[in-house]
């Protein structure tokens, strides 16, 4: 049971304080004080596990179930004893370029905060170490938790879209990269690449609307007044963090708009580039038609055909063909077909 226990203590007016080793007795010991709190905090527990938790704090069953299967969507739901609010800390990737998502629940009741994490990305270790060294915040109970943990996550939202942003910079720099007549820009044949790049930005960008769009309505709730085990002056801090998740979701909203935009201006030059090729291979097609049409008449043989007698008309007949093609080629060059 140790193993999943990540940490378990009793803060009273602010502070970390020694407590029972035994998270029930603990949680009896701040009851008791009436001006204490439990937080418990779990990783990936199993159902045996979370069982002796779920039955001590007295967690709902459906809140427990939503705890132990974890891929939840963000979620605030108010039960008789306790708050439940599932958050998705978003980590980002930058040898791979790639979003991956966690999960952490929180409940929220009468002198205790039970966190349970699922993946990796969470912010609970920091946030502890710094409410720990802001008593004076902590003091106001289990509410500073569920909003210092909510900041953290919201905030990371933030530092991940400007990641993004950044890659898709450079995705739009390198799609809209000129192609120099010199062979300078994108090689040939990189255009599937380049939009298999796209979708795949697309995938991370969704991952991260995954995350992040469901949790606006948990939070527009928990600034607002009558959300139960939730300190009334506490909603300034959570408008505040509202505030931040609705910049982040404009963010990544513009960056999905963007991604769209930059795939049908891909597509858009992949056919110019298409329509370009095809005008060339009928321009050489055209330069070859002349000498073949030259050589196919006068390989007729016949009897009375002009000029068939003497010396100059057959290499008359090669300048000819020379000359036709390069005033072909002066005229297909002239207007951008070779």
């Amino acid at each position: 049971m140790r193993a999943v226990i990540v940490d378990c203590a009793i803060y009273r007016d602010g502070r970390r304080t020694e407590g029972p080793p035994d998270y029930s007795d603990a949680l009896e010991e701040a009851r008791a004080a009436g001006d204490a709190f439990v937080w418990l905090g779990m990783y990936e527990p199993t159902e045996d596990e979370f069982d002796l938790v779920s039955s001590e704090f007295g967690l709902h069953a459906l809140a427990v179930e939503d705890a132990l299967t974890a891929h939840q969507r963000p979620k605030l739901e108010v039960y008789d004893d306790s708050l439940f609010v599932v958050l998705k800390p978003v980590t980002y990737e930058p040898e791979s370029d790639t979003v991956s998502t966690g999960e952490l629940m929180l409940f929220i009741g009468d002198s205790f905060v039970v966190t349970v994490r699922h993946g990796e990305g969470s912010p609970l270790h920091d946030v502890r170490m710094r409410l720990e060294a802001e008593p004076e915040l902590l003091r106001h109970g289990p509410t500073t938790v569920l909003y210092a943990v909510s900041d953290a996550v919201v905030d990371h939202y933030t530092e991940v879209a400007a990641e993004l942003q950044t890659d898709l910079e450079e995705l739009e720099a390198e799609v809209f990269a000129p192609v120099g007549r010199e062979g300078k820009g994108r090689a040939p044949g990189s255009g599937g690449t380049v939009a298999s790049r796209i979708y795949t930005f697309k995938r991370q960008v969704l991952e991260f609307r995954r995350a992040s769009g469901p949790l606006a309505e948990p939070m527009q709730r928990l600034s607002g007044a009558g959300v139960p085990f939730v300190h009334d002056k506490a909603q300034p801090f959570f408008r505040d963090v509202s505030d931040h998740l609705i910049r982040a979701n404009e963010g990544v909203e513009g960056l999905d708009r963007l991604l769209s935009d930059i795939l049908s201006a891909h597509l858009a030059q992949m056919g110019v580039r298409q329509n370009d090729d095809m005008r060339k291979i009928s321009a050489w097609a055209a330069m070859a038609a002349v000498p073949t049409m030259v050589a196919g008449i006068y390989g007729m043989n016949f009897e009375h055909m002009p000029e068939l007698k003497y010396v100059w008309a057959y290499p008359a007949v090669l300048a000819l063909m020379a000359t036709l093609e390069v005033v072909l080629y002066r005229t297909f060059k002239r207007r951008g077909w070779l």
